[in-house]
């Protein structure tokens, strides 16, 4: 948590502007609102500085952005008091293995989690499990998780990477990743886990690779030093990520569930 408090001042700045991060948003976004109904309440974990809350509260919907990062909580707050829908956005420090703990249960029409929050947890199931109890019949699950195996990351063999390449195969004990010098692990989880553990109680409507063929953010500027590539690298990308095997073997996979 420790590295997440230290880059809130920060995050915003670092990622705010960066094209690639905008094209991983604008998809993730484009993905879940197809199935937002008007108005829709969602639960939103590990939000961060909130601007996915802020720009759902936009389009009408109504956010409860939750983060286990006090910090992240502060900035989410700041920006959401002089927003134009302070009215859209609730707050609650709270972790998403804590669920439970929960002051406001809902139930929701949606449960949202963005670029990887989940996969700072070895208890993924279990946050799976707690899912049924608050999200209303009918109601969506948008997930965008790392896998365990990423082409682009693995491609970094060749660079002489080999930590890199090989970081995602670290299994049950994780790998070992750093924000400005705070530790933390991070574990990897196949389409297939998460589709085994959601199985009893809601249905899988789509999955899309993410980053699968356009390079991953931390490749920074590739967009700039070689944009034809980069933008026909977009096009093909947005023809085949709901393909095999490009939906799973991204940077990411975003994929939703419809409960029972």
């Amino acid at each position: 948590m420790q590295a997440f408090d230290k880059q809130s001042a920060i995050f915003d700045q670092l990622y705010g502007s960066n094209p690639q991060i905008a094209y991983k948003r604008r998809r993730v976004r484009e993905h879940f609102e197809t199935m937002l109904n008007p108005s829709s309440r969602i639960l939103e974990l590990n939000a961060g500085t909130g601007e996915d809350a802020l720009y759902f509260a936009g389009k009408g919907h109504f956010v409860h952005a939750t983060d286990i990062s006090e910090k992240m909580q502060e900035v989410l707050k700041a920006k959401v008091a002089v927003s134009a829908y302070p009215q859209n956005i609730s707050t609650e420090l709270c972790s998403f293995e804590n669920l439970e703990n929960l002051a406001d249960k809902g139930p929701y029409d949606a449960i949202f989690s963005n670029f990887a929050g989940l996969n700072c947890t070895n208890k993924l199931k279990e946050v799976l499990d707690s899912f049924p109890f608050l999200v209303k019949p009918g109601g969506i699950v948008t997930l965008i998780i790392l896998p365990s195996f990423c082409l682009w990351e693995f491609l970094l063999l060749f660079r002489g990477r080999f930590k890199t390449a090989f970081r995602r195969f670290a299994g049950e004990k994780g790998a070992r990743a750093h924000i400005d010098g705070h530790y933390f692990r991070c574990w990897y989880y196949s389409p297939v886990f998460v589709k085994k553990n959601m199985v009893n109680n809601f249905d899988l409507v789509k999955q899309e690779g993410l980053c699968s063929m356009v390079p991953p953010s931390y490749l920074q500027a590739f967009d700039k030093r070689y944009p034809r590539i980069y933008n026909y690298l977009v096009k093909k990308e947005e023809k085949s990520k709901a393909k095999w095997p490009w939906k799973n073997i991204g940077d990411y996979y975003i994929i939703s569930f419809r409960k029972k």
